[in-house]
C-alpha cells in the first residue's frame, strides 16, 4: 500500500508583540514545557512540526520527547520515545523558521491523545503562541523530558511554537481544514474534551478528518488577532497536506472588535459590501486551487458581555452579509448555516440559552454539537 503524509493537528499560532492580547504572551527559560493534542486520523507512523513563525531569534530546542497522554500533565513513560531532528535529538528552530521532527516509526489511531515535551535551556523571549490549545500546558523548571509527571508543574493556558502532527496515511486520504476564528478554535468549549464543533463534526465522518486553523479573534480583512484569514490561507490552508475541503467561519470579529477595542468610543467597521469582496476573494482563491470552499452563516452575538462589541451598526452588517451568504449569489460550494443551528428562536439574533457558553458570543459544547449536527455530510466527500 503507498502512503503519504497527511496533516493531523495543526496550530496557527499569533505574534506575542500584536498591541492587543486576549491572553497574555510568555516566554521560558530552563523549562520542561509539556502539551498534548488529539489526532482526529490515525496512520503507521508520525511526525511532529514545531514553529517560530514570529520568532526574532532561534529557539533552542535541548530535548524533544513523544509519548501517550494519561492524564493532565501525565504521560506513559513505556510509550515514550525521543524526537529527532536530522537524526540530533537537540536543535534549533530557526527565527520565522519551523522544523519537522524525523518520522516516529509506530502506528498511531484517531482519538489517541499524545503529548509533545520540550525542554528549554535558555531564554526563548515572548514566544508565537496559539490561544485555546487543544488541553492546558504545563511548564515545569529544570529538564523533565521523560519524567512521567512534572514536578512543580504550573498550567499554561495558551499553546506554544505551534504544535503540528502529520501522520502516514493510505495515499488518497483526504481531509478538511476548519479555517476561521474562535468558533473553530473551541474558544469556550472543555479544555481536553475536543469538542469544538470541527471536531464534533470529524467524528460524525465516515472517511478522512478535519483539522483545525482556528484563532479567537482573527478577521478576515484586518490584522489582529492573527493575521487576517486572506493572508493566512496560504500556510494554513494550501500548504496543508491532504486538504480537499475548507469550512470557514469568519466576520464576527471584523465587526465587533473594533467597538471592543476602542470602547466607549465609537469606531468605524467594514461595509458589508467590504465583507462580501473579502469572502468572494477567499472563495475564489480556494477554488482556483482545486479545493471545496464551504462558507458558513456568521454567528449570533446579541447582548454579548463584550462592551462595545455588539452595535446597530454591527448587527445591520451581519444580516446584510448573511442574507447574501444564504442566497444564491455567494462563490462558495456551498454555505453551511451556523447562525440558524444555534439561534434563539425567539430572537435570532442572540445564542439560545442552552447554547450559549455565558458571554452571549461563544458557543457551548451543547452548542458546537449543535452545529456539527446541521452540517450535511455530503458537503464533507472526503
Amino acid at each position: 500500500m503507498t502512503t503519504t503524509w497527511i496533516a493531523a493537528h495543526r496550530s496557527p499560532v499569533i505574534r506575542p508583540d500584536e498591541s492587543f492580547h486576549i491572553l497574555e504572551p510568555r516566554g521560558f527559560a530552563d523549562q520542561t514545557l509539556r502539551q498534548s493534542l488529539r489526532l482526529p486520523g490515525g496512520g503507521e507512523a508520525v511526525r511532529i512540526t514545531l514553529s517560530n513563525r514570529y520568532g526574532k531569534e532561534p529557539v533552542e530546542i535541548g530535548g524533544a520527547h513523544l509519548a501517550t497522554r494519561t492524564t493532565g500533565h501525565g504521560i506513559d513513560p513505556a510509550t515514550g520515545t525521543a524526537l529527532t531532528f536530522d537524526g540530533a535529538p537537540t536543535t534549533k528552530i530557526p527565527a520565522g523558521g519551523e522544523l519537522v521532527s524525523d518520522p516516529v516509526e509506530r502506528p498511531v489511531t484517531a482519538g489517541q491523545e499524545l503529548t509533545v515535551t520540550l525542554y528549554l535551556p535558555g531564554d526563548t523571549g515572548l514566544t508565537p503562541y496559539s490561544l485555546m490549545p487543544y488541553d492546558i500546558a504545563h511548564a515545569a523548571p529544570g529538564d523533565q523530558l521523560t519524567a512521567a509527571r512534572l514536578r512543580d508543574a504550573e498550567e499554561v493556558p495558551t499553546g506554544h511554537f505551534g504544535i503540528g502532527a502529520d501522520v502516514r496515511a493510505p495515499e488518497g486520504t483526504r481531509i478538511a481544514v476548519a479555517f476561521g476564528d474562535s468558533w473553530i478554535e473551541g474558544a469556550a468549549t472543555t479544555p481536553g474534551l475536543d469538542n469544538s464543533f470541527p471536531a464534533q463534526l470529524g467524528r460524525r465522518l465516515t472517511r478522512g478528518w478535519i483539522v483545525r486553523q482556528g484563532i479567537s479573534g482573527n478577521r478576515l480583512l484586518t490584522d489582529e488577532v492573527g493575521a487576517h484569514l486572506l493572508a493566512r490561507v496560504d500556510r494554513d490552508v494550501l500548504a496543508v497536506p491532504g486538504v480537499s475541503h475548507v469550512l470557514i467561519h469568519i466576520g464576527l470579529n471584523d465587526i465587533g472588535a473594533p467597538g471592543q477595542l476602542t470602547y466607549p468610543e465609537p469606531a468605524a467597521i467594514p461595509t458589508a459590501d467590504d465583507l462580501i469582496g473579502g469572502f468572494t476573494t477567499l472563495a475564489e482563491r480556494l477554488r482556483a486551487a482545486g479545493l471545496t470552499a464551504l462558507g458558513s452563516t456568521i454567528g449570533p452575538y446579541r447582548g454579548t458581555v463584550y462592551e462595545g462589541y455588539d452595535t446597530e451598526a454591527g448587527q445591520a452588517v451581519r444580516r446584510e452579509v448573511n442574507a447574501w451568504l444564504r442566497g444564491d449569489t455567494h462563490p462558495f460550494d456551498a454555505v453551511v448555516d451556523v447562525a440558524a443551528a444555534v439561534a434563539d428562536p425567539a430572537e435570532p439574533e442572540r445564542i439560545r440559552p442552552e447554547f450559549d457558553s455565558g458571554d452571549g458570543l461563544h458557543v457551548n459544547d451543547a452548542g458546537a454539537k449543535a452545529i456539527a449536527d446541521a452540517v450535511d455530510l455530503s458537503l464533507l466527500d472526503l
